[in-house]
């Protein structure tokens, strides 16, 4: 499944600090318990690449080009 690919799967997100010092994004849906941990440094770049993202998405709807979002590639 790619990132373009439409999908009826329904997940829950949850963000927020562990007591490690971490930031956490927690998805749980039918058959899925995922807690993905990063330091904050990744996490900061992880929202700037979502608002980067947002921005795109928003351009696309109001009928601009698509274009590539302005964050770096994730690992």
């Amino acid at each position: 499944m790619g990132i373009n690919s439409q999908s009826d799967i329904a997940a829950n997100i949850q963000i927020g600090p562990t007591d490690q010092g971490m930031v956490r994004i927690y998805i749980e849906g039918e058959g899925v318990d995922l807690p993905l941990d990063f330091d904050p440094e990744e996490a900061e770049e992880i929202a700037e690449e979502l608002l980067a993202a947002a921005e795109a998405a928003r351009d696309m709807g109001k009928g601009g080009k698509p274009g590539k979002p302005k964050g770096k590639p994730r690992r």
